[in-house]
């Protein structure tokens, strides 16, 4: 009897750049250019022909400027790899990387394809966000939609948030200091020196450490600072996601794809998913979306070992752990974009690469992953890490 092809998708090598800072290190890099340097990296790590991938799909949220016109193929040639590979470019708002994802794993699964190359690129120095919302180009919300919904800007959601769940101004402080430590505490013990990869600049110099952890950060020094999105608000430029430059990549391939080409499976996905939630409070997404993933997979949240879940603004972590109360030491361990940014097109598959690395070093099997995205909507990817 013929036994049938093993087509269960895994994650067999993911890489990211270090992430720079608004106006920083990459400020002069093409955001293509910066993509196309992870994807040569992702490449030439795994040892593959890159004329064998099937596909390439790449997350931006600002698709204009520099970053317009498909960048995750524009990225490709940039990267001088096989014109005869297509690539294609999603917008999930912030989740548009992990999005990328879960398009890969899903066409891999579905037998569509053997070897996709997803991941995600942001520039937002050289295309600021909101650089797409010309007013003479028209509204972004029709009066349909704003009959229904009074969308407010996604600080002003965050406030909401904190209100909701009751997250007073010393506990939103306290969260972004332990990012900020725990960050300078994994970049110092070398924890991220297996994602990062080098990248080149344009004045042949070569960057690799993440530039926006704040090492001299204290409660005292956030306590300080002014909230942004409301005079008498909660929320500050220290509890937001910090605006960066970043790109990231994951290879995704069937197992016997993989076995076929002597790489090493180093996680699956278990399950994963997107959610929508009220368009106006908008950033809950991680609450259904975590609560989903246990469902769908029979886990319970004791048998996740660690979880990643991004810090856009500090009241969409500190409502999820709310609801959740998790120990604290299982989530976000080596920090998250209030400390190293949020570029926001490659977010998600920083996120993944993040957590894989992460599960490998302390021996975990389980991890979640989960963004809160503009609209309303929650991205949920629930990972096994793969021991053989």
């Amino acid at each position: 009897m013929r036994t049938q092809p093993d087509s269960r998708a895994v994650i067999v090598e993911a890489v990211r750049s270090p992430i720079g800072r608004r106006k920083g290190t990459l400020k002069d890099l093409h955001p293509a250019v910066l993509l196309a340097q992870v994807f040569t990296a992702l490449i030439e790590r795994s040892g593959i022909d890159p004329a064998i991938v099937d596909d390439v799909i790449a997350g931006c949220v600002t698709q204009i400027g520099d970053q317009s016109g498909n960048i995750g193929r524009t990225a490709w040639l940039a990267a001088d790899l096989p014109f005869t590979v297509p690539a294609t470019t999603v917008s999930r708002a912030c989740g548009s990387a992990q999005q990328a994802v879960h398009f890969a794993l899903s066409l891999v699964e579905a037998g569509i394809c053997d070897l996709v190359v997803a991941g995600g690129v942001e520039s937002m120095t050289r295309v600021p966000m909101g650089a797409g919302r010309d007013p003479a180009l028209g509204k972004r919300y029709p009066d349909e939609v704003l009959a229904r919904y009074d969308i407010p800007g996604m600080g002003v959601s965050a406030e909401m948030i904190a209100e909701r769940w009751e997250l007073e101004r010393g506990e939103l402080d306290a969260l972004a200091l332990r990012s900020h430590q725990r960050a300078a505490a994994a970049a110092d013990g070398g924890a991220f020196d297996n994602e990062i990869v080098p990248i080149r600049l344009p004045d042949g110099s070569s960057f690799s450490a993440d530039e926006g952890i704040r090492r001299e950060a204290t409660l005292e020094s956030l306590s300080t600072l002014e909230p942004v999105f409301r005079a008498d608000g909660r929320v500050t430029a220290g509890t937001s996601s910090q605006i960066s430059d970043g790109a990231a990549a994951v290879l995704i391939t069937s197992r016997e794809k993989a076995q076929e080409l002597g790489l090493k499976p180093r996680a699956r996905a278990v399950s994963q998913l997107t959610v929508g939630v009220d368009p106006v409070i908008q950033l809950t997404g991680p609450i259904p979306a975590t609560h989903a993933l246990l469902e769908r997979s029979g886990l319970s949240l004791g048998d996740i070992d660690l979880f990643e879940i991004n810090e856009a603004f500090a009241p969409v972590l500190g409502a999820w752990m709310k609801e959740f109360d998790p120990d604290e030491d299982r989530v976000n361990v080596h920090g998250g974009a209030m400390a190293l940014g949020h570029p926001l097109g490659s977010t998600g598959a920083r996120l993944i690469t993040t957590l894989i690395n992460s599960l490998e070093q302390r021996d975990g099997r389980y991890g979640i992953v989960s963004m809160c995205c503009g609209g309303g909507l929650g991205t949920g990817l629930l990972l096994e890490r793969l021991s053989t």
